[in-house]
């Protein structure tokens, strides 16, 4: 896991495309890599510069394949910084959003120093729901984010001892 780069706008282009991102997440418009440049310059580059965290390329060990993003974002409506995680549909079900996962809590806990992490999540993705409950993450409330029409659930945990 690495931080992204400019260079990472074809990965980010696949995840904000996957049938899956835009049926669970939504669907962001962003179908150039232009346009996933910008997108990244506006959101994990400015992540990185304000807060210090923000999202991981995720690869494979052996080869270096990008297979998705986690990391920790930082969203204005959500009291505590979130959890967030995508893998690109060739490698979901194999167990690497939720290795990627534990990484980002960890790194959460241990370098960033944070006494909370959140996630939210559609409770329509029955997947990313048992992974965020594996994590120890609790639920805690039904929230709708700005802009959207749909309510989403908001799960919590402490991050200190």
């Amino acid at each position: 896991m690495r931080r992204l780069t400019l260079d990472d706008a074809d990965l980010m282009l696949a995840v904000w495309n996957d049938p899956a991102f835009i049926r669970y997440v939504g669907d962001r418009g962003i179908r150039t890599l232009e346009h996933a440049s910008t997108e990244l310059e506006n959101g994990a580059m400015r992540l990185y510069r304000d807060y210090g965290f923000g999202p991981f390329r995720v690869s494979l060990k052996y080869d270096d394949t990008a297979i998705g993003v986690s990391g920790v974002f930082r969203r204005e409506s959500l009291d505590d910084p979130d959890l967030g995680f995508a893998m690109l549909p060739g490698f979901c079900g194999q167990g690497y959003a939720y290795e990627s996962a534990c990484a980002v809590v960890d790194h959460a806990r241990a370098d960033l120093r944070l006494p909370r992490l959140s996630a939210i999540v559609s409770p329509e993705n029955e997947a990313s729901v048992r992974l965020i409950e594996k994590l120890g993450m609790q639920f805690e409330r039904i929230v709708r984010m700005p802009g959207d029409d749909h309510d989403i659930h908001l799960y919590g945990i402490e991050l200190t001892n």
